[in-house]
C-alpha cells in the first residue's frame, strides 16, 4: 500500500462519515477519492473498480430519494415541509453547532405542518419527516459501503 491508496483511504473514510453528519458531501467525496485512485492505477482492473463503485453510488442516490420521497407521499406529506426542514436545518447549522441541523430540521418540519394540519396532526408528519431522512441517509450509506468495499479490494488486488 502506497501513499496515494492511504490518502484515498482517508478521503473514503471521511466521505463515509459526511453520510452520517451531513456536512461534507460524502458520496462525491468518496467518488472524487476513488476515481483520484484510478487515474494513479491507471489499469483495466482500476476503471473496472471504479467504473462499478460509480454504479452504486449513482444507484443509491437515485434509490435514496425514491423510496423515502414514496413513503412520505403515501403518508401525505409534502415537499415544501422537507424544504422548511432543510432551511431552517442549514440555519440551525450555523446558530448552534453540531446538533443545529438536526434541531432546525425537526423545527421546521413541525412549524410547517402545525400550521398546515394544527398541532395534534403535525407530530406525526414530522415523525414520518424523520423516518424518511433516516431511511435517506441508510440508503445512502449502503450503497457508499458497496462502492468503499469495491474500492478496497480493488487497492488490495492491484
Amino acid at each position: 500500500m502506497d501513499l496515494t491508496d492511504f490518502l484515498v483511504g482517508v478521503a473514503v473514510v471521511i466521505g463515509l462519515a459526511g453520510i452520517i453528519v451531513p456536512v461534507l458531501p460524502g458520496s462525491v467525496l468518496i467518488l472524487g477519492a476513488i476515481l483520484v485512485w484510478t487515474l494513479e492505477e491507471d489499469s483495466r482492473s482500476a476503471w473496472l473498480v471504479f467504473a462499478v463503485a460509480t454504479t452504486f453510488l449513482v444507484l443509491g442516490t437515485l434509490v435514496k430519494y425514491a423510496v423515502p420521497g414514496r413513503r412520505l407521499k403515501t403518508a401525505g406529506v409534502p415537499h415544501r415541509t422537507l424544504w422548511a426542514g432543510a432551511v431552517l436545518g442549514l440555519v440551525g447549522f450555523f446558530v448552534v453547532p453540531v446538533v443545529g441541523l438536526f434541531v432546525g430540521f425537526v423545527a421546521g418540519v413541525y412549524l410547517v405542518e402545525s400550521r398546515r394540519l394544527g398541532r395534534d396532526l403535525a407530530w406525526s408528519s414530522t415523525k414520518h419527516a424523520l423516518k424518511a431522512v433516516g431511511l435517506s441517509v441508510l440508503i445512502e450509506l449502503a450503497a457508499a459501503l458497496l462502492a468503499a468495499t469495491v474500492w478496497f479490494a480493488g487497492a488490495l488486488a492491484l
